[in-house]
């Protein structure tokens, strides 16, 4: 981390700064009760469900509702790319 963690925090942190869960990447696909692993040293975070539960619970995904649907917001929204590629909204910038 850079620091956005610093002070509200005790212990290992897992912080995660991008729209996987919105664009339906592995986050989005996390039910209640699942069991994750977390392994620092590896850099390991896995998900702990079968691949056929895992293809199961993609086939049912459908992206959330947007929270905002006009002004800057939503443009926003509609446009930004992931944090890891620095939430730009014109990747042709670069």
């Amino acid at each position: 981390t850079d620091g956005r963690f610093s002070g509200g925090t005790y212990g290992m942190v897992v912080g995660h700064v991008a729209p996987e869960a919105a664009v339906g990447g592995a986050i989005a696909l996390v039910e209640e009760g699942d069991s994750i692993t977390i392994d620092a040293p590896a850099r390991l975070l896995q998900l702990n469900i079968s691949e056929s539960e895992l293809a199961r619970r993609r086939a049912n995904w459908q992206p959330p509702t947007p929270r905002y649907t006009k002004g800057v917001l939503a443009k926003y929204a509609k446009l930004v790319s992931s944090s890891s590629l620095g939430a730009v909204t014109d990747l042709d910038l670069f």
